[in-house]
């Protein structure tokens, strides 16, 4: 069984407002490597929707693209991509599929399936799916800036706080700090 980890860029006061964080190749490069050692991503139909508007047209080529970008881009082409949506139901962008059924059972078969884990990086989700118990991994990149607005993690609360166990937090010269914290309870 693959654990589930979720992923997501975070400003100090916990904004997670995907325009707050530092975009540039370190942070490309730090994602990339994520999904790399992942077997699948997993995101709700709102992130789904962001992604596919934009990096599928830079993996063809489309669009002027850094190479850590265009790096990025077509790894994501390649990868599994599961989406949960009760509202769409069509996800043509490649290797795209609608996770259907109950989602503690879908999310768990998920997992069972897929032993290099799966990532998460939709905020809402996540905090779902972190309520459901389903999420073991933490991987936040921690960006050195106070928002002061947006969504926030973890806005819809929790029914209890979860301890957990630092992995590792590695500074990027960008200022951010890439932390890995696992799940203690």
């Amino acid at each position: 069984m693959g654990l589930l980890t979720f992923s997501i860029n975070v400003t100090l006061d916990g904004c997670v407002d995907h325009q707050e964080g530092i975009a540039d190749d370190e942070t490309h490069a730090h994602f990339t490597r994520l999904m790399e050692e992942s077997g699948a991503m997993l995101w709700g139909r709102t992130t789904y929707e962001m992604m596919e508007s934009y990096w599928p047209a830079v993996a063809r080529g489309d669009v002027d693209a850094p190479p850590a970008l265009r790096e990025w881009a077509l790894k994501l082409e390649a990868k599994p991509k599961y989406v949960v949506s009760t509202t769409r139901s069509d996800f043509p962008w490649t290797n795209s599929h609608h996770l259907v059924g109950d989602l503690p059972t879908a999310v768990q078969d998920l997992k069972d399936r897929t032993p290099e884990g799966v990532l998460v990086g939709s905020g809402t989700l996540a905090t779902e799916l972190d309520r459901l118990d389903l999420v073991d991994d933490y991987r936040f990149l921690v960006h050195p800036r106070i928002a002061g607005h947006g969504p926030s993690l973890y806005q819809g609360g929790l029914p209890r706080t979860r301890r957990l166990e630092l992995i590792s937090a590695e500074p990027l010269s960008n200022g951010a700090v890439a932390t890995h914290y696992r799940r203690a309870d």
